[in-house]
């Protein structure tokens, strides 16, 4: 059942991955954008990591994907006005494409001999649970730092956007 989830949510994060980088229209590539980072919010499910999938979630099929579809359709784009790109440019594209590839291929490659240790495996590695536990005893300090800096962000943020009346 694993395995199934797996294939396809594999199949549908890369199908909506090249429909981003495909469609002609940036309002269908921002949609699309959001249906691969739910595909790999499934992925984090499937590998007991509830923690990242739930940020996932939050932060980027959210807050990031809801900003980028507001300020494509603000800025209307059309294919009309889009500026045809040299054939120089193009070449390049293709080559760091085809790099990236060799890359790609080379790494997983490398993967063929790896075998993973299962007798040090923890199945609940991913748990929100041993997150804070670990997160509130042994990096309280850094976590309290961290909020202090996030009010202060916020703070600024008020101030800044605050009108002045005279």
């Amino acid at each position: 059942m694993i395995q199934a989830g797996f294939y396809v949510l594999s199949s549908l994060a890369i199908f909506s991955a090249l429909m981003v980088v495909f469609s002609r229209n940036p309002v269908h590539s921002v949609l699309y954008l959001v249906i691969t980072f739910f595909a790999i919010t499934g992925h984090y499910a499937l590998l007991n990591a509830q923690f990242l999938a739930i940020v996932n979630f939050i932060v980027y099929a959210g807050a990031i994907m809801v900003l980028f579809l507001f300020v494509v359709m603000l800025l209307n784009l059309n294919a009309t006005i889009e500026p045809h790109k040299s054939t120089l440019l193009k070449f390049a594209a293709v080559f760091s494409g085809g790099l990236l590839l060799v890359v790609l291929a080379a790494s997983v490659r490398g993967m063929e001999s790896y075998k993973p240790d299962l007798a040090h495996f923890d199945p609940t590695i991913g748990e929100v649970k041993k997150l804070g536990k670990v997160l509130y005893t042994d990096y309280w300090l850094p976590f309290e730092i961290s909020s202090i800096l996030f009010l202060s962000a916020m703070v600024g943020a008020v101030l800044l956007g605050k009108k002045e009346t005279n």
